[in-house]
């Protein structure tokens, strides 16, 4: 038998260069399943993505969806991506087992936590704050760098990590610390500025929206002494004083300490994100 992908509409294009296109998954002209694939627009549409991949009951378990992803990497190649990425729900066992056995990496994870009622206290000797425009200059010339940074030490090319950051920043703050339902925050311990932390307003599971970390980070060389933890109870309270009752953010794999901090937060992760290079 021939497993096959079978093209359900037109190829479409955006303006800006990006791809998308939904196919059947035959066996021998038989539909059995579907899958999506697009291009990010994030990594300048040179990283594809798999965005769904179904395989109905009676066919699973066969390889239909191996070869079918297969098949789409083979697209993919086509439209001149160099890498493929694929997120999957934590617990779809079958998924991630299919994932690993292509040769897909773990990059990194979504994790989202239900808030209490009342925001925790922050220990003694810390206070948090808006951040000040003076701040938020300063901050704003290294993230930009410093988040490309974090992609290309898993494997993004430069251009790609660089166009990801940039993207990414004037899509979230596009009016700079008065953009609505952002809070950009400093923690403070004596006085001193020790870390910050970026909270907004976003979609956290599909259809629900309640607040996001988009970055927190401990000033270098005060690392180790509980800001972090602290820094993640700062971002709990400004959620729930926007009224978000869920808290989410993203983390990469490789960076097992925040993992674990994370974790004993109360986070869970509802989503791994993979990678493949194209070859």
């Amino acid at each position: 038998m021939t497993t096959t992908l079978r093209p359900t509409g037109p190829l479409q294009h955006t303006d800006d260069g990006g791809r998308s296109r939904a196919y059947e998954v035959c066996v021998n002209s038989r539909p059995v399943g579907t899958i999506e694939i697009r291009t990010d627009p994030g990594f300048g549409h040179r990283a594809g993505v798999v965005g769904s991949l179904r395989i109905d009951g009676p066919d699973r378990r066969r390889g239909r969806g191996t070869v079918a992803a297969l098949a789409a990497e083979e697209v993919l190649r086509g439209w001149g991506c160099d890498q493929v990425l694929a997120s999957v729900p934590a617990d779809a066992a079958p998924a991630l087992g299919l994932l690993e056995s292509l040769g897909y990496t773990e990059r990194s994870r979504n994790m989202l936590k239900d808030l209490p009622r009342e925001p925790p206290a922050l220990p003694a000797g810390l206070v948090g704050r808006p951040m000040n425009d003076a701040e938020y200059q300063s901050w704003l010339a290294q993230a930009v760098d410093g988040y490309a940074q974090n992609w290309i030490d898993r494997g993004v090319p430069p251009e790609q990590a660089r166009a990801k950051s940039e993207a990414s920043h004037r899509e979230f703050l596009r009016e700079g610390l008065s953009t609505s339902g952002v809070s950009m925050s400093v923690l403070l311990h004596e006085g001193s500025v020790v870390g910050h932390v970026w909270v907004a307003r976003r979609e956290v599971r599909p259809g629900e929206w309640g607040s996001y970390v988009f970055d927190v980070a401990v000033t270098e060389g005060l690392r180790g002494k509980g800001f972090g933890r602290a820094l993640m109870q700062l971002a709990e309270g400004v959620a729930l004083g926007s009224g978000s009752t869920l808290l989410g953010l993203h983390v990469f794999a490789s960076n097992t300490p925040a993992v674990r901090l994370y974790e004993s937060l109360g986070y869970v992760t509802t989503n791994r994100n993979f990678y493949k290079q194209l070859v």
